[in-house]
């Protein structure tokens, strides 16, 4: 799954001392948008699933249409943040976890349930804590998360070549790794940038609003894709 990464939320200037009178509410923000986002994809992924929608969505194609659909969405909300009003930054956000909780309905198909659940607990785990290392740390992870977003296009690509040429199941191991990896340290690096922009406001306006809105949907491809990959690695399939 591609990640977007948006560049809008990067704030200039490392080293203010100055703490922002918004920055717990922001915070808050951030993880209760990331948290609903999950929520929503949770629930239409098994909704789709048990519903025997997925095979429909498959059957007829319309999964391509969706994940196009997810990428266009993505994308103009990134792009677009400040012209948008908060409200319907919202909804789009909210429109596209739901998009992508579909398009995720097919791991019901390949895993066993109760795998999925384990994985989504390890993720939650591997999450939090590299979370809480980019929230603690007074190291400047910005060179690491520049050497992860590289990282990141090189596994995609090398991804495409193993399912078009290679095909080989050893490889794709080996790339599920390299995502894990990538993934918990864009966590640790997100999670420092969005702790620096929330810093960098004196009041929670709609601007600064969706500034943390762009950051909680940072967080939660960080958190997908990590549970993807992880379930790539652990998943047994049915």
């Amino acid at each position: 799954m591609l990640r977007q990464q948006e560049s809008s939320i990067d704030v200039q200037g490392r080293n203010r001392t100055i703490t922002g009178m918004a920055f717990g509410t922001l915070m808050r923000k951030v993880y209760t948008w990331m948290t609903l986002a999950l929520a929503i994809t949770a629930g239409a992924a098994y909704y789709v699933a048990k519903s025997g929608l997925v095979y429909s969505l498959f059957n007829s194609g319309l999964i391509w249409g969706l994940i196009i659909a997810e990428l266009v969405l993505v994308i103009a909300l990134s792009a677009a943040i400040r012209k948008l009003s908060l409200t319907v930054a919202t909804i789009m956000f909210v429109i596209y976890s739901l998009i992508n909780g579909v398009t995720l309905s097919s791991i019901f198909m390949a895993y066993e349930i109760k795998t999925i659940g384990t994985v989504f607990l390890i993720t939650a785990a591997t999450f939090g804590a590299m979370a809480v290392l980019g929230y603690t740390t007074k190291k400047d992870l910005s060179g690491m998360g520049r050497f992860m977003l590289i990282a990141l296009i090189g596994v995609i690509i090398a991804t495409l070549v193993n399912i078009f040429l290679l095909k080989s199941a050893g490889f794709d191991l080996l790339l599920s790794y390299a995502g894990v990896l990538i993934f918990a340290g864009l966590t640790a690096y997100d999670t420092q940038k969005i702790k620096e922009m929330c810093n960098s406001f004196e009041y929670a306006d709609a601007s600064a609003q969706k500034l943390a809105l762009l950051g909680a949907l940072s967080l939660y491809l960080d958190f997908i894709n990590l549970f993807i990959y992880l379930l790539r690695i652990f998943g047994r399939r049915n």
